[in-house]
């Protein structure tokens, strides 16, 4: 009975002991994977933070290049005209010609940059009045000067309005007589005269202000303009033209080259964490060494007893004319 008995008991606690092995291996398990789950969410982690700064980097390093290689495009400022009167003349008005002076400064920057060529040009809005008519050619003279006043470049061109027979006018007038009426529209040309069409600042001497003069005292203008724009060749061309994918290359260039740095960069620090223990047990029979053989040990101090690392400086530096051969067992010097 007793044998039947422990042997029931046996059996009995042979499937306990099962289940619990194994809820054990089911929970090392579970650790297990919890803690490979987290060990991959840290590692993804800090993978996305390095990639996500050395992508802003990039960014950023492009965008410093490109704010500060590419020039402004094109730059405009109104013309406002006046007439002098300094003249000999008593008739001031008649030897006088409209004369206007043009800042080629913004925030106190050059609006220029050196060794970009420009195409400056002149928009003028002039009314179809017989005056107009009647004046026909007349003369436009630009001249640059530096900061100093010293003259930089000049040009002089000519233009005219676009001839209109009597017909046409009369025609054109009946066509738009209710814009003309309700103010809609005026009588009026528009202008562009090319001043220098391949324009080159000087380094040495740059434009500061452009003055431009109509060689006419009757002509009549609505309003005027003066424009700049950049004419980009090279790199510039394709930064300019092309922005998306210059920016998509510059990027991926600037990521690239930060990619390989950060990565030499990190298996140059894992080479030296893996050198470490080594050059510390190096560094420290070094430093058993020199403190063995200190010239001078004070008294009660054996040979064999190791001393401060500053003592062992100390002793060192202090005379080493009194160096012995205490790592070899001999008594040291005394002075």
């Amino acid at each position: 009975m007793d044998r039947e008995s422990h042997s029931g008991s046996e059996e009995v606690g042979e499937p306990s002991a099962l289940a619990g092995l194994a809820l054990l291996r089911l929970q090392s398990a579970v650790v297990t994977a919890m803690s490979r789950i987290r060990q991959r969410v840290v590692q993804g982690f800090a993978v996305f933070s390095v990639v996500s700064l050395l992508l802003w980097l990039a960014t950023f390093l492009y965008g410093s290049f490109y704010y500060s290689y590419m020039p402004k495009a094109t730059f405009s400022a109104p013309v406002h005209y006046y007439y002098r009167t300094n003249c000999e003349s008593s008739t001031s008005f008649l030897c006088s010609y409209p004369v206007a002076n043009i800042s080629l400064m913004r925030n106190k920057k050059h609006v220029l940059t050196f060794g970009q060529a420009y195409r400056i040009s002149l928009q003028l809005e002039m009314p179809e009045s017989p005056a107009n008519q009647e004046l026909g050619m007349f003369m436009i003279r630009t001249t640059c000067f530096s900061r100093d006043g010293g003259h930089v470049a000049s040009s002089a061109r000519s233009s005219m309005l676009r001839y209109r027979s009597n017909l046409l006018r009369n025609l054109g007038t009946m066509l738009f007589l209710p814009a003309f009426l309700t103010g809609v529209t005026e009588q009026k040309q528009v202008l562009e005269v090319e001043l220098f069409s391949d324009y080159t600042d000087d380094p040495y001497a740059p434009s500061d202000t452009a003055v431009i003069e109509i060689l006419s005292s009757k002509v009549q203008i609505y309003s005027s303009e003066l424009y700049i724009h950049a004419h980009f060749t090279g790199l510039r061309y394709l930064l300019f033209y092309f922005p998306v994918i210059s920016a998509l290359v510059g990027v991926s260039s600037n990521f690239i080259f930060l990619s390989v740095l950060f990565v030499f960069s990190y298996m140059r620090l894992l080479l030296r964490i893996e050198w470490k223990p080594e050059q510390v047990r190096g560094g420290q029979d070094n430093t058993q060494l020199t403190c063995a053989i200190i010239p001078t040990i004070p008294s009660g101090v054996t040979a064999q007893t190791q001393l401060p690392l500053s003592a062992c400086f100390c002793s060192l530096f202090t005379d080493q004319s009194r160096w012995t051969g205490v790592r070899e067992g001999k008594q040291p010097a005394r002075g």
